[in-house]
């Protein structure tokens, strides 16, 4: 069990899946960088967790829900959590969790989007002792929710995960940079450079452009 000052960001999770140097740059060097994409996402949010409570259809709906796992040394916000009414409840109502993260984008095509959500499902587990067997993501651009179930296999790599971020944020230590084509739409790509570090481009050619493009100014 982590306590309470181990505890670190759902979202860093979502960060280290992604992009190892990205993660750092936020949660190791304290780094934050807007683009046109992450603004257009934050608002999103915002609009998301500004509504307030409901029920709709017999499902009890509440946005900005915090969430906090000790065993996997994680909290956060989870957008909404629907509690679906179980079909196996007799007398008291007993309800299901099921969360539902909201994304500016499209899927990608890493794991990030499902172990952030399967990690808000461990966390809401551990806090109301029900089995919550999936969640779903609802993407901006084509405006449309994907249910996830969250199974064995989701379940032990997001808890790997867990672990591998935790032992990352204490080495304290920034990848270098290696440029993947997900880059262009980073918000850390022009601090981050990640074609102009690569390890595969040729230092001096980088240099004597740089001397060309200052001459040519």
């Amino acid at each position: 069990m982590y306590s309470e000052d181990d505890l670190l960001p759902l979202s860093a999770l979502q960060h280290f899946v992604f992009c190892r140097r990205q993660c750092a740059l936020i949660h190791i060097e304290g780094l934050w960088y807007e683009n046109r994409l992450t603004a257009e996402g934050r608002l999103m949010h915002q609009k998301v967790d500004d509504g307030g409570p409901e029920n709709r259809n017999g499902i009890r709906i509440e946005r900005s829900v915090l969430l906090v796992s000790r065993r996997l040394g994680l909290v956060g916000k989870s957008d909404v959590v629907e509690f679906h009414p179980s079909p196996d409840s007799v007398g008291d109502r007993c309800e299901i969790p099921f969360p539902v993260e909201y994304k500016r984008g499209r899927p990608k095509p890493d794991h990030s989007d499902l172990v952030q959500l399967s990690a808000q499902v461990l966390c809401l587990e551990e806090m109301t002792g029900t089995k919550v067997p999936e969640g779903a993501i609802f993407y901006g651009q084509p405006r449309r929710r994907i249910q996830v179930p969250i199974d064995t296999a989701l379940r032990h790599e997001t808890e790997q995960l867990a672990m591998e971020l935790h032992r990352f944020i204490q080495r304290g230590v920034t990848p270098a940079p290696a440029y993947e084509k997900k880059c262009d739409k980073c918000s850390f790509l022009e601090i981050c450079m990640p074609k102009s570090c690569s390890p595969n481009r040729n230092v001096g050619r980088y240099i004597k452009t740089l001397v060309s493009q200052i001459e040519d100014e």
